[in-house]
């Protein structure tokens, strides 16, 4: 599925709910849902800065394509790193670093996150596409 096909499909279940308290809730189980990072990738390398909360990220480059895992010491938090990975787990470096997370905005999360939770959303991106670039610098070296 594409990056753009991804975001598509999370608008849509969005759509379902009608309030925002409903929303949460979903984002919540969304992070109930990431699949464990395991206990060896959660060390202050893989910590993303700029999130209030703990949120660690460990990526692998398999096949030409990055894949990762995460978790967080918060609910709403894990769940937002869990939509950020859904979006662009197993797609090529390239692809995440062209790509246009539209779906932030069309969601509502933008205007309904506390700042310091949307700046944390922010770093997760930004750590996502600086992976992605390293990785794709990386095999053009190689």
């Amino acid at each position: 599925m594409t990056i753009q096909q991804t975001q598509d499909e999370i608008i849509a279940d969005f759509e379902l709910f009608g309030d925002w308290m409903d929303k949460y809730e979903y984002i919540i189980q969304l992070g109930k849902e990431l699949p464990m990072i395991e206990e060896q990738y959660k060390t202050d390398d893989n910590l993303i800065r700029g999130c209030q909360s703990r949120v660690w990220l460990h990526t692998e480059f398999k096949d030409g394509k990055l894949l990762f895992t995460a978790d967080s010491d918060a609910v709403i938090t894990k769940g937002l790193i869990s939509l950020v990975i859904k979006v662009l787990n197993g797609q090529t470096p390239k692809a995440i670093i062209e790509s246009d997370l539209y779906f932030i905005d069309a969601i509502g999360l933008s205007s309904h996150l506390s700042p310091t939770r949307s700046n944390g959303l922010l770093s997760m991106v930004k750590q996502i596409k600086l992976y992605a670039l390293a990785y794709q610098k990386k095999s053009v070296e190689s």
